[in-house]
């Protein structure tokens, strides 16, 4: 399945480009794809970007591809699922596990529905650590025509299935953790053992 990574935002509660901010001399984004390649259900990444970034990002050697919308995540997934089936993450979530990716996209696989999202136990979606497929663009397109850009109205409209993530493993959760503000960069040190992630919960 395809990855694709969401790139586009503008990151005004970080105060510049958080993506390519450096961490230990390695830009954020790095991070994040590094994670999602090491899932075994990931054959592929791309790079869903603004009119803005898109050229420099480029210089990263994946394929890029720009969101004309920029209507927030809908329409990054909507530009993604031009391309397919895709699994799709926000750039700035270097700690994705790799696992957890793999665990979703069977569940997608098996479960033939337009997506597969991870909920919580008070039905908190998290959209940006999701499969979908490419039919479920037709659905979207319908709710952009409109002007209704909420993405996780849209997936409980639809005939999704959801991953229950209270019943995971939970060291799976900081697969969630995403750079918000420079605050959360003192949340993040580049982990190099899965036992270092306790550190993150």
């Amino acid at each position: 399945m395809r990855g694709a990574v969401l790139v586009g935002g503008r990151a005004k509660r970080f105060g510049g480009d958080k993506l390519l901010f450096r961490i230990s001399g390695k830009p954020l984004l790095i991070y994040t794809i590094e994670r999602l390649e090491q899932a075994r259900k990931i054959d592929e990444i791309v790079l869903v970007a603004s009119k803005e970034n898109a050229e420099k990002l480029e210089g990263f050697g994946y394929e890029v591809v720009v969101d004309e919308l920029m209507v927030g995540p809908m329409g990054g997934i909507y530009t993604a699922l031009s391309l397919g089936d895709t699994f799709v993450v926000g750039g700035d979530m270097p700690l994705l596990v790799p696992e957890f990716i793999d665990f979703i996209v069977e569940r997608f696989e098996e479960a033939k529905k337009p997506a597969c999202v991870p909920r919580w136990g008070n039905g908190y979606l998290e959209p940006l650590h999701a499969a979908y497929s490419s039919a479920f663009r037709d659905f979207l397109e319908e709710r952009i025509k409109f002007g209704n850009y909420a993405i996780n109205q849209a997936i409980r409209e639809s005939d999704a299935c959801y991953i229950e993530i209270e019943k995971l493993p939970e060291n799976w959760r900081v697969s969630f953790f995403n750079v918000n503000t420079r605050a959360d960069l003192r949340r993040f040190t580049p982990l190099r053992t899965r036992d270092s992630l306790d550190t993150l919960r």
